[in-house]
């Protein structure tokens, strides 16, 4: 693999951890990869995990090893956090060594200017670390009221696709992630690189926050 870090590429890293949701992980990653293809050299796309040891998917359906590990990864120019069932969100907000490793990692990150993309209950994973303070922001429909309990300094967005508020997107529940991406693709390359991802994932997408 070749390391790629200047200011014409993209550095996103796809965090990846115990139990994380495929869908939720490989539809935004796949939406760059596919730009990628369309503009050689304008993403990087990896993988990013608290090690290099294997991490299972949701239910244990597949072993993943990251490319890197939070010590050693690439310096992202967006790091893209997937969630998982709101069983293992809970465990992950009372874990203090998932939160004082790899969340503060993800802090430190954001703080020296990376943009961050949680994609469905990945939004809920940040609760403890201030990221989300004072912004608008969204999950799955099933935690909604669960993320404004957690973080009742936010504005939390219902019935939205994605929110988009700079240096921080959130998205609805596992698909909103790809209309997220797309989202981005646009913003990054224009409608027509967006037309031609969807077409190609014969996919119908919501193209709106609202």
């Amino acid at each position: 693999m070749k390391d790629v870090e200047n200011t014409k590429t993209m550095n996103a890293a796809f965090l990846i951890y115990d139990q994380v949701e495929v869908l939720d992980l490989n539809g935004p990653l796949d939406v760059f990869v596919k730009a990628n293809a369309l503009f050689p050299g304008s993403y990087h796309c990896y993988t990013v995990g608290k090690t290099r040891e294997p991490v299972y998917a949701e239910a244990n359906t597949m072993a993943l090893i990251p490319t890197y590990d939070i010590e050693n990864c690439l310096k992202p120019d967006m790091i893209v956090i997937p969630g998982t069932n709101p069983e293992h969100v809970m465990k992950y907000l009372q874990d203090d060594v998932f939160q004082s490793t790899v969340l503060k990692w993800v802090k430190d990150q954001y703080e020296d200017g990376t943009t961050i993309f949680t994609v469905c209950t990945g939004c809920m994973l940040l609760s403890r670390t201030g990221i989300l303070v004072h912004h608008e922001i969204t999950t799955h429909s099933m935690l909604l009221d669960a993320l404004e309990q957690h973080n009742p300094e936010s504005m939390v967005k219902r019935g939205v696709r994605y929110v988009d508020q700079g240096q921080r997107i959130t998205t609805a529940g596992i698909t909103a992630g790809i209309d997220a991406a797309l989202y981005l693709i646009g913003k990054h390359q224009g409608q027509e690189a967006v037309d031609t991802i969807v077409a190609l994932f014969e996919y119908q997408h919501a193209n709106s926050d609202k």
